[in-house]
């Protein structure tokens, strides 16, 4: 009886070493560390090149209602441009180089009838880019695809 609960104590002292020893390293000098995390690369957004970069205006009230190139009447409270030569309807991220605010504006009109200049805003697209007052800004033209607005959208809720 003895030699049988020896026998099974020594089985049960030889299944938890083995159980222990699976964790142990194959170098008993080496310390034991946790390795620190690794850190997941997030990759960066692509830097594209932009559409175009130059000189923006605004024009507010004196157009108010007045028919714009899409036949739509002008509001200078929507967030709307003239551009002259994008399809109307098309979406521009349009971002203030000065302060680095952003807004996306949808074409509906043409001009700027300005030498130099490269888009007219609606008066709300220059207070978003906090430029209303100076009333000239350089920026920088990025087209937006409508994909990109319903993500937006998805991340911002």
């Amino acid at each position: 009886m003895r030699l049988s609960i020896a026998h099974g104590l020594a089985l049960v002292l030889a299944v938890a070493s083995l159980g222990a020893a699976q964790g142990s390293d194959a170098n008993p000098s080496r310390k034991t560390q946790a390795s620190p995390p690794t850190k997941q690369a997030t990759p960066k957004p692509k830097r594209t090149k932009p559409y175009q970069v130059g000189t923006a205006s605004w024009y507010g009230g004196d157009f108010m209602g007045k028919l714009t190139a899409s036949g739509e009447p002008y509001n200078m409270y929507d967030l709307t441009a003239a551009h002259p030569t994008l399809p109307l309807g098309s979406l521009v991220r349009v971002t203030n180089l000065r302060n680095g605010h952003s807004v996306v504006v949808r074409v509906n009109d043409r001009g700027p009838v300005v030498e130099g200049r490269i888009i007219d805003l609606s008066y709300s697209a220059a207070r978003a880019l906090k430029f209303k007052d100076q009333g000239l800004q350089r920026v920088r033209l990025d087209l937006v695809q409508p994909e990109q607005i319903a993500m937006l959208h998805l991340v911002a809720n």
